[in-house]
């Protein structure tokens, strides 16, 4: 070998040291390779633990607004129910101290909360909290406490048998809640039986139950309490069957907070009406939004 001048030649120990080197890199190599192939591997693993986590859990929807002096002992009522859950809550946009308290909760598991920027609706809230949801099953539950958790095992056993895929839980058939309000959702059952053939008695219910699967078929585009109206036109037109269970009921006054109004009911028919006739190509879908459709301005969310 030709050398040029003032060049040195590398002696025994600097060439084994720079094999030794070379060696190290390669078998670090090597590692990494094996690593991110056992990475790779777990991934199924991984999905099908994440698919067990929620196989079997209803996403408890809670639409809140102006509630400070009861949202407290909602939560404890909701976690007191002997069912696999985690909980949702929506502020729709609460000025009365609701945010307060909502905000200052310890982080528990499994809880979310959102707030939204402006109130939008009861409608409204349940749509945000549809991109939230995790569970098998998807359940709606007022924030009045005029319906009790602890029906939520009845609500979910003819999902759990698999003999529907929709639940709604009937109120006591009596004039208790108010006769403007009794003959009121008379009326928008009868109708909702005359329209879709739906053959159920209690069509404006707030304990509505949804197999995850099923809701996410449909777009909602409700903002307030059509939502109820909306959502049973719409899966009644896909030809499903609603099974219905009886649930305990707890009537409130408009004096102490309940927030239905005349108008809504008006819209109520409206939506039963305009849905029976839309085409349905105009709201069927495959899959859920996964973005929330209204503006949030806070929100916390357990880990996955």
């Amino acid at each position: 070998m030709i050398v040029g001048a003032g060049a040195r030649i590398p002696d025994d120990t600097m060439l084994r040291r720079e094999g030794h080197r070379v060696e190290y890199a390669f078998r670090r190599w090597i590692f990494c390779v094996a690593m991110t192939g056992a990475s790779l591997q777990a991934s199924p693993h991984n999905a099908a633990a994440a698919n067990e986590r929620w196989a079997g859990c209803v996403s408890v929807i809670v639409p809140v607004y102006n509630e400070a002096a009861h949202v407290d002992e909602l939560l404890q009522a909701i976690q007191s129910s002997p069912v696999k859950k985690e909980i949702i809550i929506v502020d729709d946009g609460s000025t009365d101290g609701t945010r307060d308290k909502l905000r200052a909760l310890p982080a528990i598991d499994d809880l979310t909360i959102v707030f939204h920027e402006k109130n939008s609706g009861k409608g409204a809230a349940i749509r945000t909290a549809l991109t939230y949801a995790r569970g098998e099953y998807v359940l709606i539950q007022d924030s009045d406490l005029e319906y009790d958790p602890q029906d939520y095992p009845a609500l979910l056993r003819p999902l759990e048998q698999g003999r529907a895929n929709i639940v709604y839980g009937v109120r006591p058939d009596r004039p208790e809640r108010g006769l403007r309000f009794f003959l009121g959702a008379k009326l928008l059952t009868h109708l909702t039986n005359l329209l879709y053939g739906a053959g159920i008695h209690d069509e404006a219910t707030c304990y509505k139950v949804f197999r995850s699967s099923l809701l996410a078929q449909v777009r909602l585009d409700c903002h307030r309490f059509e939502f109820c109206p909306e959502v049973t036109a719409k899966l009644c037109r896909l030809g499903e069957k609603i099974a219905e269970v009886p649930v305990s009921y707890n009537p409130r006054s408009a004096v102490e907070g309940k927030k239905i109004r005349h108008s809504d009911g008006w819209l109520a028919i409206w939506t039963l009406l305009r849905h029976r006739f839309t085409r349905r190509a105009r709201w069927a879908r495959s899959g859920r939004d996964a973005a929330a459709p209204f503006a949030v301005s806070f929100s916390r969310v357990p880990p996955a």
